[in-house]
This record gives C-alpha cells, structure tokens and sequence, in this order.
C-alpha cells in the first residue's frame, strides 16, 4: 500500500475506534479483513498511526481546531511523526488517499504548540481527571501525563526456573532487546518507530522455551515488594493472566505453594498453557466456580499478593484508546470493588503474614485512599516499607533501588510513573499482619 492509502485506512479505522467504540485492535482487525491486500507492514503503519492519533488527541484536536478523525490523523502525522506539508501533500496526490488539504489544515498543521493551552490539553488526557492528576502530581502533572502519551518499550522477565541472564541474552539480540538498568534478570526492547512493526516475540526461541515472559519492568517490581520465599504458603487473588503469578513461583524457586485465583474462570484457565512453559509446578489454580477450595485457604497464606481490577490509568502508553472510554462512574465503580477485594483478602493473611496491594493505575484514589481506608477498618494491619521488600528481594539493580527509594511515599508505598521511572504507571505497598 502507498501512504495515501494507509492514510485513508487510518482514518476509517479510528473513526470506528471513536464513533463505534471499538478498541483499536478490533477496529483495526475488522479493516484489515476487508482489506485482504494490506501486508503485516501496512496493518502496523495504519496502527500505529490510529495509536498516536489517540495518545495525543487533546493536544491534537487542540492544534487542529478540529477533532474529527480526519484531523487528528494529519495532525498525527505532523505532530507525533514530524512530517512536513511536502510529505503530506505528497501523500494525499496518491491513489486511494483522502482529499486533498483544505487551507485551514495547511495553516494549522504549521501552528507551534500553544503553551497557554490548558493542561489536559497539554497532557492529553481527560478534562474531568484535571483534579485528579493535580492532586497526584501537582505542577508536574501535565509532563507526567505527556510522558504517558509516547510508545512505550517491551519488558521481557527472565524465568530464572529454567535459565539465567547471562543465557538469556544470546537469543534476545535478534529482538535487540538490552538489558535492564531496573532490574537485574529482565531485558528490554527500545519502542520502535510508530511506523515500524513491532518485532513478533513468539517467533524467538527463547519465549517458545519459557525462558523470558512479556512483564512491564513496573509490574516485575511490584511483584518484587512480595518477596515471596521458597516454602511460604502464596495466594495471588486477582491472577488474572498469570504474571505475576509466574514472577512469584520464581522468586520461590519452584518450592512452597502458590494459590492463583481469579474471578474470572476464562482468564484463570488461560493461564495453564502459560505455566507450562515457564515451568511452574508448585501452582494451583482455584477457580471461581469451587468456593470451598478458597475458603481453605483462610489465615493460612504467609503472602497474599492483591493486584486489584482498577482503571488501567498506568497503561495509557499501551492502550490509548482505553484513555478516553473511562468515565468518572466507572472509576467509582472501580475504588468499590478495590475496598470490597482488599477486605476479602486480607482474610487469607495469617499473624504475621504479609499482603501486597497493587494496581496499574496512578490515581490516588484507587491507592493511598483504598490502603488508609482499609486501614482505618482493620487495626491489625500496619502499612511497612515496600521500596525495602522490593530491594530485600535482590531483583533490583541500584538503579532500580534507587528508584523506587525516591519514589516511595511517607507511609511506605511506592508509585512508578513512565516519566519517573521509565515503566507503565504502577502503586504497590506492603500491609502486615499482627503475629
């Protein structure tokens, strides 16, 4: 396909992804069905596109004076992909391209950032989240937010259950994945161009062979503050699809037990081709439909690990399109279901006993609020160090321990955001129960 084409497609794509809510990746699916003659290239060209176009919307739409989805595509293309006039006009003289630039586009795709605009505009992101992100990150929160409006790099964790890094590494430089300065048996593999396709993980021996899994270095971290030993009694409640579920078997190094459930029984049975080929024989999975089998479980875990469902805020980088679908309902929706899980699963903790609470949001709201207030209800939890647990686990470069040391909040918390630590926007703390 020509440019003009992909444009065109981009533009039909997104505006199913805006008027027809569509995720991106369906929308871009139902296209490229339809159009059986685009290559693996054009389908990611056209992606990434459609992608960027929604990571900078408000910045966009505010430049453009204009937000349907024409303009933000063209602006897309001048504002995040750095293309002049020449090259867009080009572009559009092109068989199966839009039509061609009006006189306003011309003058607007030329127009220099206003800096008096206003911050959700600057930030990209939703007008009604304004108090929220001040609360948050007070005169920071219009950089933070604009560090969560670019493409964000793949983590890999090593499984150290089947090899170490050093080995590792070897089949990872076709990927030309680098090695973590935040953790120490994890690599990374720089975002690519917008334009360009993203390397295909599967088609690497190394992931066939279970030695490295897909883990946001955030994520990996998080997991770290549970610094799970080999022998304990482990209970991931919310597994979902396993992560951290598999991050935990090797921190324990294949010995004790971990409990992996989830509310929903798809997910949590998804996970079994995935443990497999990590290795992981000391897991067992309880499913939702067996409630006796979790009710065992109650004041037996020595570490109950809550990766709590909340508004994905933290993954904006990754999921653009999921920005602009949350409204305030849901997300008070979200902060009744975290107060409902955290108290279910505190009852899991046995004296002296540790719980990990954690989302991939940066909302105070879904974090500090939901751990006072849990808190304030059962006296017989202290909140401790997580940036501590995190380097007492020994996954953590000195980078990575001094981040999130300067990170960590005055009751013990940590958040990581992409701009303070280069990771998807995670919270993690670390609440013990009394012996």
């Amino acid at each position: 396909m020509r440019n003009g084409g992909k444009i065109s497609a981009a533009i039909d794509v997104l505006t199913d992804v805006l008027n027809r809510h569509q995720p991106v990746k369906s929308a871009a699916r139902d296209w490229g069905k339809r159009a059986r003659y685009a290559g693996s290239k054009d389908r990611a060209w056209v992606s990434g596109l459609v992608l960027d176009a929604l990571r900078k919307r408000n910045s966009i739409a505010y430049r453009m004076d204009d937000e349907s989805p024409r303009a933000l595509v063209l602006g897309a293309l001048a504002f995040a992909w750095g293309w002049d006039i020449r090259q867009i006009d080009t572009a559009m003289e092109e068989e199966h391209a839009p039509s061609k630039l009006t006189l306003s586009e011309r003058e607007h795709l030329v127009m220099a950032p206003d800096p008096s605009a206003p911050p959700h505009v600057q930030g990209d992101y939703p007008e009604w989240m304004a108090p929220m992100m001040a609360r948050v990150f007070g005169e920071e929160a219009t950089v933070e937010a604009q560090a969560m409006a670019v493409r964000a790099d793949v983590d890999l964790r090593v499984n150290t259950l089947k090899v170490d890094a050093e080995k590792a590494s070897m089949p990872l430089k076709s990927a030309k994945a680098e090695q973590s300065r935040l953790l120490h048996n994890a690599f990374h593999i720089p975002a690519k161009d917008p334009s360009e396709r993203e390397a295909s993980l599967e088609s690497i021996p190394a992931y066939s062979k279970g030695w490295v899994e897909v883990q946001d270095a955030g994520s990996q971290i998080a997991a770290a503050a549970a610094n799970a030993q080999p022998g304990e009694q482990v209970l991931d409640y919310c597994s979902g699809g396993g992560g951290k579920t598999i991050a935990l078997a090797a921190q324990m190094k294949g010995k004790g037990q971990i409990f992996a459930y989830d509310i929903d029984g798809k997910r949590l049975s998804a996970l079994i081709p995935r443990l497999k080929r990590s290795g992981a024989h000391n897991v067992q999975l309880v499913h939702p439909t067996e409630p006796v089998q979790l009710e065992t479980l109650t004041g037996q875990m020595d570490c109950v690990f809550v990766d709590a469902p909340c508004t994905g805020t933290g993954t904006w980088r990754r999921r653009p399109d999921s920005k602009w679908r949350i409204k305030q309902g849901q997300l008070e929706k979200r902060m009744s279901e975290q107060t409902e899980i955290i108290a279910k699963a505190s009852e899991f903790v046995k004296p002296g006993g540790r719980m990990i609470y954690a989302t991939c949001s940066f909302l105070m709201e879904e974090d500090e609020d939901r751990v006072a207030e849990f808190l304030s209800m059962h006296p017989e939890f202290t909140e401790e160090d997580a940036a501590g647990a995190a380097i007492a686990s020994g996954l953590l470069t000195d980078e990575g321990a001094n981040v999130v040391q300067r990170f960590r909040m005055p009751t013990g918390s940590v958040r990581l955001t992409p701009r303070r630590a280069g990771t998807d926007g995670f919270f993690f703390a670390v609440l013990r129960r009394a012996g």
